[in-house]
């Protein structure tokens, strides 16, 4: 199992998990009992419910506000940093909290105005097991933090790690006096990425097993903080709804379960993992707004033709109420999308994350809505209209311009970027690499590409293409070719309203911009380069990069 950057697991460090890289070394599977779950059961100690699984596992719960208030595994409690509980956003406040039994399980129920929150506990296991049923906006956000009290996981100081010396943005973003930065948003993944998140010691492990987020807003690429450490301890989130670079408007309902794992050092045990954990002993639990798996249903595709297969295909459902998605198999795109909530969706397919189709689909209870090979048509995805010249592909992402992996994880100051300026020439074989993967009003504005035409391309009008991938402080880009012929200011697309480049996350709504560009702007000199400046063009924003800014997936001129 490799450990953050690709390091190898030493014997403490910090852990992201995906399904390939969880292993074998799981302790406590949700049908694993141990030798001691006969003092499995619970107990009232005056201001909390404490729960013994009968393994090695003992929590309590505040039963005055639902706060998880300790977290003891083989005797060590490892709740708590800065003198916080762990529990939904930063303490729901005074709650109804009731505590009931019911044969190998346990369930904690807590009523915060609209809102319940739950935890149960199954007899041998050393997982806690969390939903989240937010009605309405009375709470701002839904997170659940894990509190981790500090000195108990070693931090190597991963990009997340929140304590350094200088604040250099919104009191949330860190530089380190060797340059670089630290945010506790710099997580590098996608949703879909990872399955837990988490710590090990090599002996010890404690993760967060993600839901499956279909009460979540975002999508499969929606990118939110994960995990943080400072000088005080170390803190776990499940973002169940996070307002920061969002694309959609917020789902409400049931969220989970997702779970807190304690385990030898190994990572959760796979079946824990979103679209895998099955929860039938929960099913007569009375947990609001919970739905069995038999009143879900799956979507399937037999395949999906007219695919580029140099890229990975992602196939998304999505409407008002939920949100779902699935790989397609690279060899001939078939999907299947399991647990899916009765109700039509609209199913878009992504080559990356740029959707190439859309369609609709209804969903069953207790039934499979099988669909026929899905065609994406040729004039979806634009890396098929022939062009006089292309820097880097449409996948809906800036990956492979300069600086873009960097971005991620790192704010653009970090020292461990490429300048960000620096012109291109189209011929030079690093038209790519060398163009940045972020346009500032206030940075590298006004950037120049080279290139040359032939006299049967200078005398004909061409289509300039620029697609972008999000937009901060509604910056868009204006061109200006042969300092001779000035587009018009596009309007700006609907993009969210928060911070986005400078917080690790590029994912916004593509768009495409077009630009009519006449003849008679281009150069009759054939040996002539002729130039194209890009500009970011908006009234808002602040300095540097902060100000009106956006994220570049492909430019293209069209032949």
């Amino acid at each position: 199992m490799s450990g953050i950057n690709g390091r190898p697991l030493g014997r403490r460090t910090f852990v992201l998990g995906s399904a390939a890289a969880a292993g074998s070394a799981a302790l406590a599977g949700p049908f694993a009992e141990s030798a001691s779950a006969a003092s499995f059961g619970w107990s009232d100690d005056g201001s909390n419910y404490v729960v013994d699984t009968g393994a090695s596992l003992v929590f309590k719960v505040s039963k005055t506000n639902g706060d998880l208030t300790s977290l003891v595994y083989k005797g060590t409690e490892y709740q708590g940093y800065g003198g916080k509980n762990s529990h939904v956003e930063s303490g729901l406040g005074t709650s109804t909290v009731t505590i009931a039994q019911s044969g190998t399980t346990i369930l904690i129920s807590v009523t915060y105005g609209t809102l319940k929150h739950y935890y149960a506990a199954r007899s041998g296991e050393n997982n806690v097991y969390l939903w989240t049923n937010k009605a309405d906006s009375s709470v701002t956000a839904t997170r659940y933090i894990v509190r981790v009290k500090a000195g108990l996981f070693l931090n190597d100081e991963p990009d997340s790690y929140t304590y350094a010396p200088t604040v250099i943005e919104s009191a949330d973003v860190f530089e380190k006096s060797d340059g670089q930065t630290r945010a506790k948003h710099y997580s590098k993944l996608r949703v879909m990425d990872y399955n837990y998140i988490g710590w090990t010691t090599g002996s010890v492990g404690l993760w967060v097993v993600r839901s499956n987020h279909e009460k979540a807003s975002g999508g499969p690429f929606y990118r939110s903080l994960l995990r943080h450490q400072s000088a005080d301890g170390g803190g776990l989130y499940e973002i169940l709804y996070y307002g920061e670079n969002q694309t959609e408007s917020e789902r409400y309902g049931l969220q989970g379960p997702y779970v807190i794992a304690l385990t030898d050092g190994g990572a959760p045990s796979s079946s824990l993992y979103a679209g895998t954990l099955t929860t039938s002993w929960a099913d007569s639990l009375g947990i609001s707004g919970y739905v069995s798996a038999s009143g879900r249903g799956r979507v399937a595709g037999v395949g999906i033709s007219g695919r580029d297969t140099a890229y990975a295909y992602t196939v998304g459902l999505a409407n008002s109420a939920a949100q779902y998605w699935g790989s397609a198999r690279s060899s001939d795109g078939y999907f299947s999308i399991a647990g899916v909530l009765p109700g039509t969706y609209t199913l878009t397919v992504f080559k990356g994350e740029l959707a190439v189709y859309t369609g609709s689909v209804t969903v069953t209870a207790g039934a499979t809505t099988t669909l026929n090979t899905i065609a994406i048509a040729s004039s979806n995805d634009p890396s098929n209209a022939s062009a006089i010249w292309r820097i880097n592909n449409w996948d809906g992402t800036p990956s492979g311009f300069k600086n873009a992996d960097l971005m991620t994880y790192a704010h653009p100051s970090d020292v461990r970027a490429a300048s960000w300026t620096g012109n291109v020439v189209i011929g030079s074989g690093t038209e790519t690499s060398a163009f940045p993967c972020y346009l500032w009003k206030d940075v590298n504005s006004g950037i120049i590409v080279y290139f040359k035409l032939t006299a049967a391309q200078a005398a004909a009008a061409h289509t300039l293409r620029i697609g972008v991938t999000t937009a901060y402080a509604n910056g868009r880009p204006q061109v200006v070719v042969n300092d001779t012929w000035t587009s018009a200011v596009p309007s700006p697309p609907t993009q969210p309203s928060t911070r986005s480049l400078t917080v690790g996350s590029y994912r916004g709504n593509n768009n495409t911009f077009t630009y009519s560009v006449p003849a008679s702007a281009w150069l009759t000199d054939t040996s002539a380069y002729n130039t194209l400046k890009i500009y970011v063009a908006s009234g808002s924003g602040t300095t540097s990069f902060l100000s009106a800014g956006t994220s570049i997936d492909a430019i293209d001129l069209l032949a």
